[in-house]
């Protein structure tokens, strides 16, 4: 059964935004790209000035550097800074769903000596389940870590590996086991090192001219037992409880928010009928969406298992990303001031391929969104 409870924001959580919206004016000169997708902006000083302010990190203990706030108040964090289209790829996946991971899976050795530096925006990870020639089939990785006494022995490729140039970090997904009749079992999930444990990185160029898509191969890369996190063989429980965290937020729906800001700057006070209908529609997608993902956070709150909603979350959110585009350019004035629409509308064209793939493509989606209903 489906839960989406209305949810209001309380006042202290409002007046977080007022600090947030200060912040982001004081800090303008890191606000140079022109959209909103939370994948293009990499700036690690940026992310370095989050962490001093305590928002990176916000739902954790403070034993591990984080600030014990709640989930609504990190959901109004990343609203505004993903709205005002801050470059926040650098801290991203570690804050979202790699810290989370540590936090219910990792040794409290491995909790020491990660999440302050994340929740300190100096220590960036990268995501590695995807490999070629397997899709969205996570089942099917073939990356194996072998035993070798106190360490294992890493050979395979991950790939869509996420500014795996750039970070510090990566968690994969390997086999640790032979593949079984159970395809679900064997898998494991280690942090392995990428700047000193030999990973070699290849950056993959995308539509729009960026980097941050990566290839990273493993060649018989020797890494400490004491990185695998949780326990050996309970990978898929992990990677699908992590999964959870990734489709959730309001960047499932923001990606394209900076096309639709620009649209009403482009509009003007007075819009043409056509170009009102628009931006009702819009609006009315981007309120409903907004809705339904401070109500998954209103679960996490509560520490619920938010997999379908999540799910669902995504896979309406994604779909809307890549059509707000559309009918912006459909709406947009043919003269006057679009310089700074054209821009924005050009470059998230160019990425939205990529929104209903990555965190799972739709097919998956709502094969989870059938389960958790019970139709298959």
């Amino acid at each position: 059964m489906l839960q989406f409870d209305r949810v209001n924001l309380d006042a202290q959580t409002e007046k977080l935004r007022a600090e947030v919206r200060a912040f982001l004016a004081d800090n303008k000169a890191h606000l140079t790209q022109p959209n909103s997708d939370f994948v293009t902006g990499h700036d690690p000083a940026f992310s370095q000035k989050l962490g001093e302010r305590g928002w990176i990190g916000m739902t954790w203990p403070k034993e591990y550097g984080g600030g014990e706030r709640s989930f609504f108040e990190r959901y109004v964090v990343t609203e505004e800074i993903l709205a005002a289209g801050a470059p926040v790829s650098a801290h991203w996946i570690a804050d979202r769903q790699s810290g989370p991971l540590l936090l219910r899976y990792g040794t409290h050795a491995q909790r020491q000596t990660y999440l302050p530096q994340i929740a300190g925006g100096q220590a960036f990870f990268s995501i590695g389940m995807s490999e070629p020639d397997t899709g969205s089939d996570l089942a099917s990785v073939r990356t194996t870590a072998i035993r070798e006494g106190d360490a294992y022995r890493v050979n395979g490729t991950k790939i869509w590996t996420t500014d795996a140039h750039r970070n510090h970090f990566i968690i994969c997904l390997v086999r640790t086991e032979a593949a079984a009749e159970n395809r679900h079992a064997g898998l494991s999930q280690i942090i392995i090192d990428l700047k000193n444990d030999g990973a070699q990185i290849r950056p993959i160029a995308n539509m729009a001219g960026g980097e941050d898509f990566n290839e990273v191969v493993f060649e018989d890369v020797v890494i400490p037992a004491d990185r695998v996190v949780g326990e050996p063989g309970n990978g898929w429980e992990q990677v699908t409880s992590e999964l959870a965290y990734e489709r959730s937020g309001p960047e499932r729906f923001l990606s394209s928010f900076r096309v639709f800001v620009e649209l009403i700057r482009a509009c003007g006070d007075d819009p043409a009928p056509h170009q009102a209908a628009a931006i009702g529609r819009i609006a009315a997608h981007i309120m409903t969406m907004r809705r339904m993902s401070i109500s998954v956070a209103g679960m996490l709150e509560q520490d619920k298992d938010v997999g379908v909603e999540a799910a669902l979350v995504k896979e309406l959110g994604n779909n809307f990303e890549k059509v707000l585009p559309e009918i912006a350019r459909l709406a947009a004035p043919e003269r006057g001031a679009v310089q700074a629409f054209r821009k924005t509308f050009e470059e998230t064209l160019l990425l939205s391929p990529s929104f209903t793939l990555r965190g799972g493509t739709r097919e998956i989606l709502r094969g989870v969104i059938a389960r958790g209903l019970g139709l298959r």
